[in-house]
């Protein structure tokens, strides 16, 4: 049972003294207090005042706050107490509270954890801290469940996100995290419509899935009778808006995919989707930097940011490089190996990954890329040029119908925003659809692209020059704030039920050398599992235990 624990049980019982002495411990209608930041600006004064004055009782003043701490000294104790500024110091002794509150409720029913009111007046003590001296002393909730003790904090994982509240309370700076990402949406959103973009709200239930390859979440609709697909991106319903006459449209939307979970991957994630008719891709990356530009100014953030080991620079124009130019620039892939299939199934081989020998050029291009070349784009970098059979949403280049106008955007080692020039040609785009379909036959991809008829009829009614871009806002949290696990930047990220914990801890591990360190694994892209994210270190360790 959850209330067993034998601490739960000695603070309920508090709880029902509480009620014995008169005392609701759940009132309501109790007011918030003075911030604690607006106590140390109104009353910095009194660290300053003679020591005549500093004793103003009638600088009457109430703050609220949960108790983080008390120090009992006989008669007397000091506590400090937490609201949404910060900390502040308050003291209450057995004369100044209401005739035997202080002995019967101050100093035995309250503790660490309880949230209460405090009024009295501030004052200065002898090692200069402002501090309220207490004349009454209220419950304003009686928490039952200890918090952990402060010198250890909360530092358990699983814990911390489960139990994201009890983080929130004894991690400070998690509030801080999440306070950023609000700011961070509320930016985003600013700029995009002080950009004359409109948003929208498309539907996160679909008849196909589509927008993206990905594997669906599938549920069913009791009404209609009809499976539906919670959406893998908004894609297709925005350009149809686009086909429609919105010109400019953006949605700020959650996307789901049911996929493994990793440090950059979480089954439920945000981000922004726009679309700007009349404009093609360069213009979509140059107002991406003009995005960040204004994220950066409004934050007031230096342009070179921490990011663990690295120092991000993110100074505008970011650097720009072809697809195929970056395996064999960065990757340092042999340019035979960057254009040969045969060539790069043996190279991906010989470097110990395994790849599905079905898989066309374009798909072991982009093998070769995730190998070799993401984990090196550590300043935001622009990606460009992206093979077409990967690309099945994107306009082909007419210089080279092999390519398309797409690019991608990277930062320490993540991919960031992916945009292209849109295929509005619906015969194109249906033949796209279709080698999909047939790619999905021959390997059994699940995350392959469905066909969607009413999308073709929609392009068929004509859709302007148009170019799109995603944006994933969880991974940009993550950089701005220098957060290293998507499950930081998430409130409430997904997790295994508790009762399947020490289970799932036993299947985090690689399928080849059986590494169980999280931070070092990746998630297998077709079916469950992980494997190492170093293919070297991964053949070594797993020729180790061979022998």
């Amino acid at each position: 049972m959850i209330f067993d624990n034998q601490y739960i049980q000695e603070r309920i019982k508090k709880t029902e003294k509480l009620r014995e002495e008169g005392i609701n411990p759940y009132p309501a209608n109790t007011v918030k207090g003075m911030p604690s930041s607006d106590f140390f600006e109104h009353y910095a004064y009194v660290k300053e005042q003679t020591a005549d004055e500093k004793k103003d009782e009638q600088q009457i003043v109430t703050l609220t706050g949960r108790i983080k701490f008390i120090r009992i000294m006989g008669k007397a104790a000091f506590a400090k107490i937490e609201d949404s500024d910060g900390l502040v110091q308050i003291y209450y002794n057995r004369d100044d509270l209401p005739e035997g509150y202080y002995n019967t409720v101050a100093k035995k029913l309250f503790e660490v954890g309880d949230i209460i009111e405090a009024t009295g007046y501030p004052f200065v003590t002898q090692t200069g801290e402002l501090t309220l001296h207490c004349r009454d002393l209220k419950i304003v909730s009686k928490a039952i469940m200890p918090l952990p003790e402060k010198f250890h904090g909360l530092t358990d994982h699983e814990i911390r996100y489960r139990q994201r509240y009890l983080d929130m309370i004894m991690n400070p700076e998690v509030k801080e995290t999440f306070i950023m990402r609000s700011r961070i949406v509320s930016l985003i959103r600013r700029f995009f419509e002080d950009h004359s973009f409109l948003e929208v709200e498309t539907p996160m239930m679909h008849p196909i899935p589509g927008g993206a390859n990905a594997k669906p979440f599938v549920t069913h609709h009791n009404a209609l009778g009809v499976d539906r697909y919670l959406r893998i991106a908004p894609e297709l319903y925005l350009k149809r808006l686009t086909v429609g006459g919105m010109e400019a449209v953006f949605e700020i939307n959650r996307n789901f995919r049911n996929e493994g979970m990793d440090q950059t991957h979480n089954p439920e994630f945000t981000s922004i989707e726009f679309y700007w008719a009349y404009h093609n891709y360069l213009d979509l990356m140059q107002l991406t930097e003009e995005l960040f530009e204004y994220i950066f100014a409004q934050l007031q953030m230096d342009k070179t940011i921490t990011y663990g080991e690295y120092e991000i620079d993110c100074s505008t124009p970011f650097a720009k490089v072809p697809f195929v130019e970056a395996l064999t620039s960065i990757g340092e892939v042999p340019k035979e190996v960057a254009n040969d299939r045969e060539k790069a199934i043996a190279y991906l081989k010989e470097h110990g990954v395994e790849v599905n020998p079905n898989l066309t050029l374009g798909y072991l291009q982009a093998e070769l890329f995730d190998e070799f070349v993401e984990g090196k784009l550590i300043n935001p970098t622009f990606i460009t040029d992206y093979p077409i059979d990967i690309s099945p949403l994107s306009r082909r280049s007419d210089d080279n119908p092999d390519i398309a106008e797409r690019f991608e955007l990277f930062m320490a080692g993540k991919e960031i925003a992916n945009g292209f020039n849109e295929l509005n040609d619906p015969i194109d785009q249906f033949e796209r659809f279709k080698a999909q379909a047939d790619a999905k036959e021959a390997t059994g991809d699940e995350e392959t692209m469905h066909m969607d008829l009413d999308f073709i009829r929609a392009l068929g009614h004509g859709m302007t020059p148009t170019a799109g871009e995603g944006i994933g806002i969880d991974r940009l949290v993550m950089m701005l704030t220098n957060n290293h696990s998507i499950r930081d930047v998430i409130l409430f990220p997904a997790m295994k039920p508790e009762a399947k914990l020490e289970e799932a801890k036993a299947e985090i591990a690689c399928k080849k050398c059986g590494n169980t360190n999280e931070e070092e694994l990746k998630p297998a892209k077709k079916g469950k599992g992980f494997f190492c994210k170093d293919a070297a270190a991964c053949n070594k360790r797993a020729q180790e235990k061979k022998a």
